[in-house]
């Protein structure tokens, strides 16, 4: 071992003692300067190497090789002068050399380990064992993967042939055929299976250095595979969903450029893939900033920004929401609106919502017009009904006055002084229809109010709601409204929380319901929930000894609209009525009185026969050739009404004839409901 003494304490000293402090070449027997404090003195001492104060002194050791570090040439001189000739004197220049050559070995030493240690965490970490040989056949790396997967410990394979540890391996194979095999099935010693792909090694003269061997176990392949087939799956489901969506979405990365964008997004902008994807998220903007990128930097969505874009500057309002994975920003999802789809649809619903008017009920059944036999049946009916909680259906043709009785038994229910909801079923767009009824939560559906929507169910809570046109519901509709009957409670849409309602059903319609269910187009579960008060009103042409009262409110009415004063109408006028048969019913007697009152002059008070329309000259001839048909047993003289009873009575019996008296075969023959029958039966006395 060499001896060696260093002059001089300075930095130049201080590299030289550490340097030669970690070789087991060099001993250091002595440090030199003439300040105690220098740093090459305290750090000599730390490591209980001799110092002095006099070069001279360290001499005596018997000396190999001296450093001087001083850079003092008299110091240089004076040590060559007194060293023994077998001592080697380094000037501080070579010592300076030696000192950079250090510091570089150090900084190459450091990057050496960063690198290896960050190759050993990568190999470590990954999820794929991991088994490196050199060209002999040894182990020379095993991952912490590989641990786990073949339950073997790294010291234990470590310097080990492959063969003691795999005989079955390939990698010996792979380093002789320099051929790269893929997926290849293996059982180790202790019975495991394991699926494996090995690699030969390289070097850049393309000799073979070794091979290493990437492996799962073979369950785990096989789950995984099965996580990627499911994957794949999700990811075709998704690509349909937005592709096939009416809404227009566009996707960037985190670096805001285009990944995706639907045909709906082609269809608004006017933009295709070509001129968006890869491209910045800003090429769609004609006026606005980027709400991708916004969002990109906030991290925050955006909803409801106004802004045009693509090449005829599309009007839209735009929503974008950040794509986070793990907690990392991937990129942002946009949906765009097209501003003048929703202008119509809010021009649609406003519409709906003048046609559907939810009011009090403002008559009662002193409004109700009619002494005839006719109307005294469904008055009381009526009346009867109210005061019971019974879910009511009124059945009639247009024009009978069917909202007049549910306005009527609202008001003399113990409900009255709640809120009364009207609803023309035929009315709201189907879109709308289960939002409007049953109300909606906050984002169930784009455009959709913040804070949800009450829906008329709900309005008329502890009260009444009057379903006008129940027969032209869909069926889907139709379902949920069975459940409300059955269960007393509503599920807004978009929402999951049913909400328990207290409300009483009115529903009117004009259409046959028997014949709806047999055609399927109404349920019949529903039916038998709504029918458990039916109510028949009975056409005007059936009761017309009630023209001159209906015509004479109906008249103090007009009066009170149109600011006249008309005091009444002729028998003559009401004669001629009489000969109409009213397919319109009472609202159509309403027109025909107004119209009349317009054209009278402003000194006439009376409604005469020449006021009224020639009704008979309007009836289609097929229709004058039934109301002159005579049935058989006519009477000259009779009126008209009692013709037309006597005619529908001998049509009845025939009925009866030809069903042989079954009553249900009867009514379904004549389109008419068992308790119409019945009803027909006692009023014409068969």
């Amino acid at each position: 071992m060499q001896k060696v003494m260093i002059v001089g304490g300075g930095v130049g000293g201080t590299t030289v003692l550490k340097l030669l402090s970690e070789s087991e070449v060099f001993s250091i027997v002595c440090m030199a300067d003439t300040n105690e404090s220098a740093e090459g003195m305290l750090a000599a001492k730390e490591r209980r190497i001799p110092t002095v104060t006099n070069w001279s002194m360290g001499l005596e050791w018997d000396l190999d090789i001296i450093f001087d570090t001083t850079g003092d040439p008299s110091v240089y001189k004076k040590i060559k002068r007194d060293m023994g000739e077998q001592t080697i004197l380094i000037p501080g220049s070579v010592a300076l050399i030696m000192t950079k050559l250090f510091e570089e070995k150090n900084r190459l030493i450091s990057k050496l380990e960063n690198t290896s240690a960050k190759m050993d965490l990568i190999l470590n970490t990954t999820s794929e064992g991991m088994v490196v040989i050199d060209h002999e056949g040894f182990i020379i790396m095993f991952n912490d993967s590989a641990e786990r997967a073949s339950d073997t410990k790294r010291e234990d394979v470590i310097g080990r042939h492959i063969k003691d540890f795999i005989p079955s391996t390939g990698l010996l194979r792979v380093m002789q055929t320099n051929q790269k095999e893929v997926n290849q099935e293996i059982t180790l010693g202790n019975g495991m299976e394991l699926i494996t792909t090995r690699i030969p090694l390289v070097n850049a003269d393309k000799e073979i250095i070794g091979a290493f061997a990437v492996f799962r176990n073979k369950m785990e392949a096989v789950q995984l595979a099965e996580q990627i087939t499911d994957l794949k799956e999700i990811q075709t489901m998704l690509q349909a969903i937005i592709q096939s969506s009416d809404e227009a979405i566009s996707v960037v990365d985190d670096q805001g450029r285009g990944l995706l964008i639907n045909p709906a997004y082609t269809r608004i902008t006017g933009l295709t893939k070509t001129q968006v994807i890869g491209k910045p998220a800003s090429i769609d903007i004609y006026e606005g900033e980027s709400m991708h990128m916004k969002v990109l930097q906030t991290k925050k969505p955006v909803r409801g920004v106004n802004m045009r874009v693509g090449p005829k500057h599309k009007e839209v309002i735009v929503n974008v929401a950040p794509i986070i994975v793990d907690g990392c920003l991937k990129g942002s999802v946009g949906v765009i609106h097209d501003v003048s789809e929703i202008q119509a649809l809010t021009h649609e619903l406003n519409r709906a919502r003048q046609i559907i008017r939810t009011l009090q009920a403002k008559y009662s059944f002193d409004d109700i017009i009619g002494a005839s036999e006719e109307m005294k049946l469904p008055i009381e009916q009526a009346k009867l009904s109210a005061r019971t909680p019974a879910t009511v259906l009124l059945r009639g043709e247009s024009g009978t006055g069917k909202e007049l009785f549910a306005h009527a038994i609202h008001n003399a229910s113990d409900r009255k002084f709640n809120k009364f909801v009207r609803v023309n079923c035929a009315a709201i767009l189907e879109s709308l229809l289960e939002s409007e009824l049953f109300g909606y939560d906050e984002g169930a559906f784009t455009g959709a109010s913040r804070g949800g929507k009450v829906g008329f169910f709900e309005e008329a809570n502890q009260g009444s709601i009057f379903l006008d046109e129940i027969g032209e519901l869909p069926a889907n509709i139709q379902a949920k409204l069975l459940r409300v009957l059955q269960e007393k409670e509503i599920v807004r849409v978009g929402g999951t929380k049913p909400i328990p309602i207290n409300v009483r059903v009115i529903a009117a319609t004009n259409i046959n319901l028997e014949q709806a269910i047999a055609n399927g187009s109404f349920r019949e579960d529903l039916y038998f929930r709504l029918n458990r008060m039916p109510i028949f009103i009975a056409p005007l042409r059936k009761r017309k000894e009630d023209l001159r009262e209906l015509a004479e409110h109906l008249i103090n009415k007009i009066n009170q609209e149109y600011g006249r004063s008309i005091e009444g109408i002729t028998a003559a006028a009401i004669h001629k009525m009489q000969i109409y048969n009213w397919p319109g019913n009472v609202r159509e007697l309403e027109n025909i009185l107004g119209r009349a009152i317009i054209f009278m002059k402003l000194n006439e008070t009376i409604i005469d026969i020449h006021h009224i329309p020639d009704f008979i000259e309007e009836i289609p001839l097929k229709q004058q050739e039934k109301l002159l048909m005579k049935p058989s047993g006519y009477v000259s003289g009779k009126p008209l009404s009692e013709i037309i009873d006597q005619y529908e009575a001998e049509i009845i019996q025939q009925a009866f004839h030809t069903h042989k008296g079954n009553k249900t075969l009867t009514a379904k023959a004549l389109g008419i409901s068992v308790r119409n029958l019945y009803y027909k039966m006692e009023k014409l006395k068969l």
